[in-house]
């Protein structure tokens, strides 16, 4: 598979900034079969811009809106269009996009999406690349639901992608497939034929307090005891920010860690970032769910971790490209928005370090989400197991 990264300041004046697309790839080498990777500002009226695009791209175009993007050029972009183009004579794209989404229907909207996109494959798929909306409200779908969906649908396939954000607004967040936009629903590319992805995570959890307490009673993604306690009397206990409603500041610095321990008696981990206490039942709620009887941890990080993790994960990576033999020209990556708040006013750290690892060969295109879909090694086994991730900073390569 061949790759691009293409990226524009320009989203103002939407005809001069095809044509500034268009003349980055004039010398690109479309093959068989191509699929166009669209983050962008929140500002972006993407429907006016595919309009303009569509007139020379004949493939799909999906995407969503980015608080800020991550490109191996250019670095830290905070405006503009980016875009990665992936084309292939041996590997099948199939996208679409669900309606608008919400906990009665998502299950037969996510459904009915997948079948018809995997029916039109003519083998079966081995990665979805998918983005999704945020949960604002108790009738939002959660980043769990949508990737559990996807992964048993598929069986087991990969997936990988993220929800899309914006200027911490929580409003104007947006998904786009061709001309269409959503703000809610699940946009979804299966990826079939000759590819071999790999991945990696990482949550810059460097050190773990003593914390570490057995979820006894739970909902979603609303924990109600630790153990014996309600969970705020178990923060109190533990000498922990308590007294307040709104918490996520609080814990930006040391975001939970849940132990998930499989049927196989395999155990997961994925960081979690607290948001909400509920004083009436002395509850916690979390940007992600927390199952009961998994073991709820906290972590301890610094600025110097975030970027440390970054410099990890893609080390790691590159060796094990190397070890594998395979020649890699595409990387896609996603961070966490709370790790870009971590990092203060340090805010291209991540950048830079992908820029100092990457190979000039390798086309590169992230983003900060605010929430990761990635599969996560298991603790015993080695096993993948796909995932909705906090605090976390992930890549796909192919």
């Amino acid at each position: 598979m061949d790759s691009l990264t293409l990226y524009t300041e320009e989203i103002d004046d939407l005809a001069e900034a095809a044509a500034d697309l268009f003349e980055q790839a004039s010398s690109f080498a479309f093959r068989k079969n191509t699929l166009a990777i669209l983050f962008a500002e929140e500002d972006t009226d993407f429907p006016g811009l595919y309009a303009l695009l569509s007139e020379r791209w004949k493939f799909p175009v999906m995407g969503c809106t980015a608080l800020s993007m991550l490109l191996g050029k250019e670095g830290y972009c905070d405006i503009g269009i980016s875009v990665m183009l992936l084309t292939a004579d041996d590997c099948e794209f199939s996208v679409g996009m669900t309606d608008e989404l919400n906990m009665d229907n998502y299950r037969e909207a996510v459904s009915a999406t997948y079948k018809r996109l995997s029916a039109a494959l003519p083998s079966k798929e081995k990665l979805i690349i998918s983005y999704g909306g945020l949960v604002n409200t108790e009738d939002d779908v959660g980043g769990d639901d949508r990737v559990n969906i996807l992964n048993d649908l598929s069986g087991g396939v990969p997936v990988y992608g993220a929800a899309a954000s914006d200027s911490f607004n929580f409003k104007n967040l947006r998904l786009f497939y061709n001309g269409k936009t959503s703000e809610r629903g699940q946009v979804m590319a299966l990826v079939a034929g000759n590819i071999a992805p790999r991945f990696i995570c990482v949550n810059s959890i460097e050190n773990k307090s003593e914390f570490a307490y057995e979820v006894t009673e739970a909902r979603g993604n609303q924990v109600f005891r630790l153990g014996n306690d309600t969970f705020i009397d178990t923060l109190r206990r533990e000498n922990m920010v308590s007294d307040k409603t709104n918490v996520m500041a609080d814990y930006l610095l040391s975001p939970f860690v849940v132990t998930v321990r499989k049927e196989n008696g395999d155990s997961v981990q994925s960081a979690r970032t607290l948001s909400v206490l509920n004083h009436e039942n002395g509850s916690g709620s979390f940007l992600g769910v927390i199952p009961k009887d998994s073991v709820l941890g906290i972590g301890i990080i610094s600025r110097d971790d975030v970027q440390h993790s970054i410099e990890e994960a893609v080390d790691r990576m590159l060796e094990r490209l190397k070890e594998s033999g395979q020649e890699c020209r595409t990387m896609l990556c996603t961070s966490c928005c709370a790790r870009f708040l971590a990092l203060a006013s340090n805010t291209r750290a991540e950048a830079q370090a992908l820029q100092n690892r990457i190979p000039p060969s390798m086309a590169l295109l992230g983003m900060y989400s605010f929430g990761e879909y990635c599969p996560a090694v298991g603790n015993v086994t080695g096993t993948e197991y796909n995932l909705y991730h906090n605090f976390t900073f992930t890549i796909l390569a192919l």
